[in-house]
C-alpha cells in the first residue's frame, strides 16, 4: 500500500474506531446506558467535528468506515433475524407489522409536507420508526441517495427519541391493563430499535420480552421487501429525470443469506459456539457504530439546529400516535 494511502486510510478507520469505543464507554455510565453506544458515539463525532473540524487528511479512511463497514454491519445484522419465528407466527403478525411501517412512513411524510420539514430526513425517520431504527436508516440510505449528514442526523435522533419512549414504557408498565404477552407485543410493534424493544420488553419478564422481540422481528423481516419497493420507485424516478445511476444494494443479498444461515444452518447443519455468536453480535454493533461515527463527522451543529428540529418534533408526534395505534390493535 502506498505511503500516502496509509497516512489517509488507516488513521481514518482508527479515528472512527476510537470514537466508537468512546461511545461504548460513555454508554456504560449511569443514565447514558439508557441511550446506548450508537447515540453516544454519533454525538461524540458531532462534537469532535464542532471543536476540531473535519479531518480532511484522513478522509478516505473515514469514508471507508461510513460506507464499506456500514454495508458489512448490515450483512451481519441478518444473523439477528430468525425467519423460523416469523413463519411460525404467520400472516397476522406480518399484517400488523406492515400496518406499522406504512403508518409511520405515511404520517411522517404527510406531517413533513404540512410543516414544510426536510423531506429526506423525514423519510429516513419514518422508515427508522416503522422498521428498526438506525439499522433500517443505514440500509435504505444508499437506495434513497440520502446525504451522509442526513443519515447521521436521523440515526442519532431516532436513537435518542426511541430511548425516551422505551424508558417511558417501562415506567408506565405497572399501570397498564395489559398482561405480559399483550404488553410485549405492543412494545415490539411500536418501539424503534431492537435495543429499545429489549429494554422496554424486559419490564414484563421473559414472556413479555419474548413476545416483544417476536413483534420486532416481523418488522425487521419486512426491511427487505421495503427496500425492493424503494429501489423500484427510485429507478422509476431516475428514468423520468434522465438519471440511471440507481445501483442495486447487493449488501441486502448478504443480509438475506446471513438470515437464512442463522435461521436454518446454524444449530442444525453447523453448530457455532455461543461465545463466537456473541462475539459476532458485538462486532456487528461495533461496526455499525463505527459507520455512524464516519457519518456523524459530516454533521455540522449549525446545520443541525437549522435542519433537524422540525423532523425531530414530527418524529415525536408520529411515535406517540404510533403508540396509541398499536396499543389499540394489540
Amino acid at each position: 500500500m502506498k505511503p500516502a494511502l496509509w497516512r489517509s486510510f488507516f488513521p481514518g478507520i482508527a479515528l472512527t474506531a476510537f470514537i466508537a469505543s468512546v461511545g461504548f464507554m460513555i454508554a456504560q455510565l449511569p443514565l447514558a446506558d439508557k441511550v446506548g453506544p450508537l447515540a453516544a458515539a454519533i454525538l461524540s463525532a458531532v462534537l469532535y467535528r464542532h471543536f476540531f473540524g473535519y479531518p480532511e487528511k484522513i478522509h478516505s479512511g473515514i469514508q471507508f468506515s461510513a460506507k464499506k463497514l456500514l454495508r458489512l454491519a448490515i450483512i451481519l445484522f441478518g444473523l439477528k433475524l430468525n425467519m423460523n419465528v416469523i413463519w411460525n407466527e404467520g400472516l397476522p403478525l406480518l399484517v400488523r407489522d406492515l400496518l406499522v411501517i406504512l403508518f409511520a412512513i405515511g404520517l411522517m411524510m404527510i406531517l413533513a409536507r404540512l410543516f414544510k420539514a426536510d423531506d429526506s430526513l423525514s423519510m429516513l425517520l419514518g422508515i427508522g420508526t416503522g422498521v428498526c431504527g438506525a439499522s433500517a436508516i443505514a440500509a435504505v440510505s444508499p437506495i434513497l441517495k440520502a446525504k451522509e449528514e442526513d443519515t447521521a442526523i436521523s440515526a442519532g435522533i431516532i436513537s435518542i427519541v426511541g430511548t425516551v419512549f422505551a424508558i417511558g414504557y417501562t415506567i408506565i408498565r405497572p399501570w397498564l391493563p395489559l398482561d405480559a404477552e399483550a404488553y410485549g407485543m405492543w412494545v415490539g410493534l411500536s418501539l424503534h430499535e431492537v435495543a429499545h424493544v429489549a429494554l422496554a420488553g424486559a419490564a414484563a419478564g421473559d414472556d413479555g420480552l419474548g413476545m416483544a422481540l417476536l413483534g420486532k422481528l416481523g418488522r425487521v423481516f419486512l426491511l427487505v421487501p421495503l427496500s425492493l419497493v424503494l429501489i423500484a420507485i427510485m429507478r422509476k424516478s431516475s428514468k423520468s429525470q434522465g438519471d440511471h445511476t440507481i445501483a442495486y444494494p447487493w449488501f441486502l443479498v448478504g443480509f438475506i443469506l446471513m438470515s437464512l444461515f442463522g435461521s436454518y444452518v446454524q444449530g442444525n447443519l453447523v453448530v457455532i459456539p455461543t461465545p463466537v455468536m456473541e462475539g459476532v453480535s458485538f462486532l456487528t454493533s461495533f461496526l455499525l457504530t463505527m459507520a455512524m461515527v464516519g457519518l456523524g463527522l459530516n454533521v455540522s451543529l449549525r446545520d443541525l439546529r437549522q435542519k433537524a428540529w422540525k423532523p425531530m418534533l414530527l418524529l415525536l408526534i408520529t411515535s406517540l400516535l404510533l403508540s396509541f395505534l398499536t396499543y389499540w390493535i394489540v
